[in-house]
């Protein structure tokens, strides 16, 4: 079966990291203590550079062109072999689409964590569950009839877990879109509340496993039901124009943070920043501290909105001012697990916006790592896991957070897929967890099932693409990997992964999962991502058969 090309999109991965955005976006924050004390200087950018640079601008050795198994494995046991991997754990499974059989192993049955590989686990249950079409709605709900253009009783804004919401392309004007429809239905006044609600998804806003110190940092925001430009905000410190003074932090989009402390002050020219952004766990304010030199550069980062629902109210109830809506009323947020009295099934939907089918999501999701968006459609599969398990009869004893349907749901494909719970114990929906595990085994048995479904191609195609697109688009350039690996990367400290698929030079479709833990990089030996992508270059130069 011929594999359609990709076309080239911008994005730019980046190393050591669970996800990535694109060049257009600013630097993410670096983590640089265990006591969540995070400090940028000089020398992250110098790094910054250094990671994201181009693979043509890197020496690259030729590949090995192999024609038998015993020389393919031969090629990669040399290339996995290396002294400075003595203390790592390597993991490889490759296996045939053609005819099923296994090319090569090495550690295949031991679990290791997978990172971002881990959102294909997710990916394959959120298409067995939602189907490739399904939109998902955020509606603005009314308790009691509107008369004479008003309105008694609050104005809900109601969120379902669209990720896309707010972003370019995508609704990006959603505020104003609902309040034009309420305009069209007649509402000139809201005597009452709006309400953002984001109670949809019921359980904790982070995922099970997630670590304390990421969660100010963009790649680790809010899974949130209400969502909006996906739950980050952009800062930029800039210097006073006179020593001594507080420096300038400039929030996009603005009163996205509504509380922060700014100690930040301008230290003397060409002395070095020490820029320091703490957020406590669970804590709303954010304090600034340190100095930037006076007419240095403005240095830009990224970090987690803390409440989305509530920022989403914010833009909502500017955007009823913009159409002439008057609300008597104040904002107010329901989060989970607040009870409410109003019963939602019983109000009346006055305006709708619907997000891109879930196939787009996952391909925007996928080509990015985009953490938020596979949370948020784990949980919409949890949500849909309850209903089914209610109406059947089937519901659990005491609470399970939505999250926890999701992966109840997902242990059930996985025994219909035959991959048992002591190879693949996944608990949230991103891989952002270190608590997720899977053998290589596991994962291109996944793989296989992915790739006989119906949405098969579409997935594969979501993936990154070698050279092209995606976290994938700087690396393997210049080799027959490009635009032929189509696989999606996962990487933190000290783990980098890659799953997915490769057509050899003999034409032979495979299924791959390279997975390496525990590497400890020394001095200026290479990134262990490079040796991943050295073994899928030698898939893909393969001449011979399984």
């Amino acid at each position: 079966m011929a594999w359609p090309a990709y076309s080239p999109t911008s994005c730019l991965g980046r190393l050591n990291l669970p996800c990535r955005h694109g060049p257009g976006h600013t630097k993410p924050m670096n983590v640089a203590s265990s006591r969540y004390l995070f400090w940028i200087g000089a020398a992250c950018v110098l790094l910054g550079a250094i990671i994201n640079a181009p693979a043509s601008a890197v020496d690259v050795a030729p590949v090995a062109t192999t024609t038998t198994p015993q020389q393919l494995a031969a090629a990669i046991d040399a290339q996995i072999g290396q002294p400075r991997f003595a203390s790592s754990s390597w993991g490889i499974a490759v296996v045939s689409l053609d005819t099923g059989r296994t090319l090569y192993t090495h550690d295949a049955d031991q679990l290791l964590q997978p990172a971002s590989t881990a959102k294909l686990y997710t990916a394959a249950l959120v298409l067995d569950t939602l189907g490739t079409d399904y939109r998902i709605p955020t509606q603005l709900l009314a308790t009691r009839p509107i008369a004479h253009g008003r309105l008694d009783g609050p104005l809900i804004l109601h969120g379902m877990g669209d990720p896309t919401l707010g972003t370019p392309g995508t609704n990006s004007d959603w505020a104003d879109q609902l309040a034009t429809q309420l305009v069209a239905s007649g509402v000139r006044e809201i005597h009452g509340d709006l309400i953002a609600d984001d109670s949809y998804f019921g359980g904790p806003p982070i995922g099970s496993g997630w670590e304390a110190r990421d969660l100010q940092s963009w790649f680790a925001v809010p899974s949130s039901a209400l969502s909006v430009q996906e739950n980050v905000v952009d800062l930029t410190v800039t210097p006073s124009s006179e020593l001594g003074r507080t420096a300038s932090l400039m929030f996009d989009p603005p009163g996205a943070i509504s509380h922060v402390v700014n100690n930040m002050t301008t230290s003397a020219r060409n002395t070095r920043n020490d820029i320091n952004l703490y957020r406590a766990p669970g804590d709303s304010t954010l304090y600034a501290f340190g100095h930037v030199a006076l007419r240095a550069e403005s240095q830009n980062f990224k970090l987690a909105i803390v409440d989305p629902a509530w920022f989403a109210g914010t833009l909502l109830r500017e955007a009823l001012t913009r159409h002439g809506i008057r609300l008597d009323g104040q904002l107010r947020v329901l989060h989970w697990p607040q009870q409410s009295n109003i019963e939602l099934n019983q109000a009346t939907v006055v305006a709708q916006v619907l997000s891109p089918p879930v196939m787009e999501i996952l391909n925007r999701g996928l080509k990015r790592s985009q953490n938020l968006y596979l949370q948020n459609l784990l949980q919409i599969t949890g949500i849909k896991a309850q209903a089914a398990a209610e109406q059947a009869g089937d519901p659990t004893e005491g609470f399970l957070s939505s999250e926890a349907w999701a992966i109840r749901a997902m242990r059930q494909l996985l025994d219909r897929i035959g991959i048992p719970p002591d190879v693949s114990q996944i608990e949230e929906g991103t891989g952002l967890s270190r608590q997720d595990l899977a053998t290589p085994n596991a994962m291109v048995r996944l793989l296989s099932y992915i790739a006989s479904q119906p949405y098969g191609a579409q997935l594969r195609d979501a993936l990154p693409s070698a050279g092209v697109d995606g976290t994938l688009e700087w690396r393997m350039r210049d080799s027959l990997a490009a635009n032929n690996v189509h696989a999606k990367t996962g990487s933190m400290t000290y783990v980098h992964c890659m799953a997915g698929y490769v057509t050899t030079a003999s034409g032979e479709r495979l299924a791959f999962t390279v997975m390496i833990n525990n590497y400890v990089r020394q001095g200026d030996a290479p990134s262990a991502s490079r040796d991943v992508d050295a073994i899928a270059e030698l898939l893909a130069a393969f001449h011979g058969h399984s």
